[in-house]
């Protein structure tokens, strides 16, 4: 499932996110949803999130 959809992603669910920083390499990072920062209910790059461990990014793929 890609994470374009806002009602596909619910906290404490397993991600993979790219960070602002890893947009030019394409490099994702892994980790449990602890909160939903996009409010619309979809967006054309991913659905923004941070993760437990205080990384933020759009999802990319729900696993």
């Amino acid at each position: 499932m890609n994470g374009k959809n806002r009602a596909d992603i619910k906290i404490g669910a397993q991600v993979k996110i790219i960070l602002k920083a890893d947009q030019k390499t394409g490099k994702l990072t892994e980790g449990t949803v602890a909160k939903l920062l996009t409010n619309s209910p979809t967006h054309p790059h991913g659905i923004k999130v941070m993760l437990e461990g205080g990384q933020v990014g759009r999802v990319q793929e729900i696993l």
